[in-house]
């Protein structure tokens, strides 16, 4: 057989191979010829606006995305700033060299060399002294509130009432709009002096309003005493310690007499405010005294009895303190409700 066979079908067959071809003739393929399409290249990629459009939404999404990541933390764990003034204040185990920040749940301390000053928000701001152990407890829009451990600071309030607070381990001095220095010692016990504006100091119920050039000592487990002005006779500031805080019991009775008895000798017309504390503090005959001695000072205005008085009504007590003379304190009892208009 020619190999020619095999490739064109010309020369002389095989006639194994004639055999085969007999064999699978009936499975011939008689279908056309496809026709495939021509092979055409994929049009060059260019800066078409489509493009650039999807490349520009997905750089955005990442520059979101690196933001969320670094502010997302910021507003979920606020804080805030703290700038050295002396020393090597320290935030947790870190030591603030110049500037730092300060987030909720973390403590501020100070050494006996060192001091700091916060940024209350934007707000107002407390400074820091020497051998002090605070704690940022909230920083909210509505609430900025910190825990005073130990130590001393001084703050200055621009905002409305009611946004700043600072818990000791005897009360809670809150803002009305004030500029005041707050100090606690070791055994809890704390002074507030407010020297701008007012504070109310608190606790459980118990408390005391506090005008500009006014202190306040409070105690654990009491609260705040009775305010006094920071010009007021030392005798009546010592009758007030024995009247706030001695021990109360009939084996106690002749001190705390002769306890008031002190203060309302040494009380004068500008001490009246203090006398008004000393009303709700006081029951009985020792209520009736000090009626008789404000009443000097201040005559009761209309509305107000002794009657009323003796038995608490808080409404004449109300009315007698704006009769007081205070400046700005039309408001005070209203401290824990709305802000009133300016």
């Amino acid at each position: 057989m020619s190999d020619d066979y095999i490739w064109d079908a010309s020369g002389k067959p095989d006639p194994e191979v004639e055999r085969l071809e007999g064999l699978l003739k009936q499975f011939r393929h008689n279908a056309p010829t496809p026709v495939f399409p021509a092979h055409e290249p994929p049009p060059k990629r260019g800066w078409s606006f489509g493009l650039m459009t999807r490349w520009a939404l997905s750089a955005a999404a990442i520059v979101l995305l690196a933001f969320g990541v670094r502010y997302g933390y910021r507003w979920t764990h606020p804080s805030w700033e703290v700038e050295r003034i002396a020393g090597a204040p320290r935030v947790g185990s870190s030591v603030i060299r110049e500037a730092g920040r300060l987030r909720v749940g973390e403590w501020l301390e100070t050494d006996a060399s060192s001091r700091a000053r916060i940024s209350v928000g934007a707000i107002g701001e407390v400074q820091v002294d020497p051998g002090t152990r605070l704690q940022l407890l909230q920083a909210r829009a509505d609430e900025h509130r910190l825990s005073l451990q130990r130590g001393k600071l001084h703050a200055i309030i621009w905002a409305p009432p009611r946004l700043f607070y600072v818990n000791t381990p005897s009360a809670t001095a809150i803002d009305l709009g004030c500029r005041y220095t707050l100090e606690v010692d070791a055994s809890g016990a704390g002074l507030l002096h407010v020297t701008y504006g007012w504070v109310a100091f608190e606790r459980q119920g118990r408390e005391s309003f506090v005008p500009a050039n006014a202190m306040c000592i409070t105690r654990p487990g009491i609260g705040p005493g009775t305010p006094f002005f920071e010009d007021a006779p030392q005798a009546l500031r010592d009758a007030l310690i024995p009247l706030d805080f001695g021990p109360v019991g009939e084996g106690n009775q002749k001190q705390r007499e002769a306890a008031l008895d002190s203060a309302l000798a040494a009380a004068r017309p500008r001490d009246a405010f203090t006398l008004w504390h000393l009303l709700s503090r006081t029951e009985g005959a020792a209520r009736a005294r000090i009626f008789d001695r404000l009443a000097q000072f201040v005559p009761p205005p209309a509305g107000v009895t002794r009657e009323g008085i003796l038995a608490g009504n808080r409404h004449m007590l109300d009315l007698w303190w704006d009769a007081l003379g205070l400046r700005d304190t039309s408001w005070w009892r209203m401290w824990k409700g709305p802000v009133p208009a300016r």
